[in-house]
């Protein structure tokens, strides 16, 4: 692999660090500012739902920009962004802070994994990509058990001046060792909207939506759930967090390989060890040991998910990837703040353990979504692959008959 797609996947690891950060210390904020948990849940459902509305829009109106200079731009607002959120001194001001970067935050996502996966060959293009995703996985075994711990060290502050310094060491290494990306495709914004009259495209979407609120129903919560039902210290849920993003990272990459050799089977398998998984968290949440191992399991479920939606969507608008990219994200957002939504409510109605079952019956209908089907039509490469081989096999019957005949 290239040295710039790690320098991506750096990139990566800092922006998902803000955004994912926040999970663990989702208590202290609540606590902070005097409100519910549900409510500190907006600090991650509306960053996600701000992504969710403007990420088509912002890729599309960024698409002509060199790709270096905007995936740097993108990091340079998150820099701002943390420092701003660790000087709030209101809740309402915390918000503002938090959504400043998400307007731009799919435009990386969008550009990061296209770069990639044309830096390959394109049967290893979904490896290319899990390297990158690989960054996410990377903030869940760093990031946001370090800012949890950070925050339980010091105060709630602290973690977003910590996600600030890693999203500036990102900006660092794209500004000074990632070589100029300039775009040299004319594809009409015309022709890039042509994508979303594909049925599968946005059967394809749906499914990520749900599913990832499937996930996120949960594990938004997972602080709060491992304080709750398993009654671990703060220490002891930085530690699982750490756990759960270790297992995540040989998770992730297990997904990319798996995913270059069966898109359909891998999803399939994946949503259902994730319900299990949930199931198990439901029934030995209050076992310290059990609980310790369900959790390297998730981990290593849970990450792939990720990689899942976004090689089901891209797969499916090969001429325009990065706008398939950024409704993926967009999707993948607006499903991170219905299952953060979700979650709170169920939480607040019935209790955090109940929360379990909102994932699983997500999870369970994403399932049931992989057996739609949406005749697609081929793309103008795949019609000249075919005639190719066509008038090959036409060739070659000619050439048998008239040796059969001589």
């Amino acid at each position: 692999m290239k040295r710039s797609i790690y320098i991506m996947a750096l990139g990566a690891f800092g922006i998902i660090t803000t955004e994912f950060g926040v999970i663990g210390i989702l208590p202290a904020i609540a606590r902070e500012f005097n409100i519910s948990i549900d409510t500190a849940g907006w600090l991650l459902s509306g960053f996600a739902l701000t992504i969710a509305l403007t990420g088509p829009f912002t890729t599309l109106l960024t698409a002509k920009i060199n790709r270096k200079v905007i995936m740097c731009l993108v990091l340079a607002i998150f820099v701002l962004s943390n420092l701003l959120s660790a000087l709030s001194s209101s809740f309402a001001m915390l918000m503002i802070a938090r959504i400043l970067p998400a307007f731009l935050h799919p435009v990386f996502w969008a550009v990061a994994t296209v770069a990639a996966s044309k830096q390959v060959e394109p049967k290893d293009a979904p490896k290319a990509v899990s390297v990158v995703l690989g960054g996410l996985s990377i903030a869940t075994v760093l990031g946001v058990p370090i800012t949890t711990y950070v925050a339980d060290l010091f105060n709630w502050q602290a973690s977003f001046l910590l996600s600030g310094v890693i999203n500036l060491i990102a900006f660092a290494a794209l500004a000074f060792f990632v070589p100029s990306m300039p775009v040299t495709e004319k594809t009409s914004t015309q022709n890039q909207l042509a994508i979303l009259r594909k049925g599968q495209l946005w059967v394809n979407l749906v499914a990520t939506l749900i599913m990832i609120a499937g996930m996120f129903a949960t594990y938004g919560y997972l602080a709060e759930y491992l304080g709750k039902i398993s009654h671990m210290s703060g220490g002891q849920i930085s530690l699982m967090l750490l756990l759960f993003g270790g297992t995540g990272i040989v998770g992730n990459w297990l997904t990319g390989i798996a995913l270059s050799k069966n898109v359909l089977l891998t999803t399939r398998v994946f949503l259902l060890s994730l319900i299990l998984i949930h199931l198990a968290a439901y029934t030995f949440g209050g076992l310290f040991i059990p609980m310790a191992i369900i959790i390297s399991v998730w981990g290593f479920i849970h990450t792939g998910g990720f990689l899942i939606g976004q090689t089901r969507s891209t797969s499916e608008a090969p001429e325009a990837p990065e706008l398939a990219a950024s409704l993926m994200v967009s999707f993948g957002n607006a499903g991170v703040t219905l299952g953060t939504l979700l979650g709170g409510f169920i939480i607040t109605a019935f209790g955090v353990q109940e929360v379990v079952w909102t994932s699983s019956l997500l999870l369970l209908i994403t399932f049931g979504l992989t057996f739609v089907t949406v005749g697609r039509k081929k793309t103008v490469a795949e019609a000249q692959q075919d005639a190719v081989e066509t008038n090959s096999e036409e060739a070659e019957i000619e050439e048998t008959e008239q040796a059969v005949v001589g």
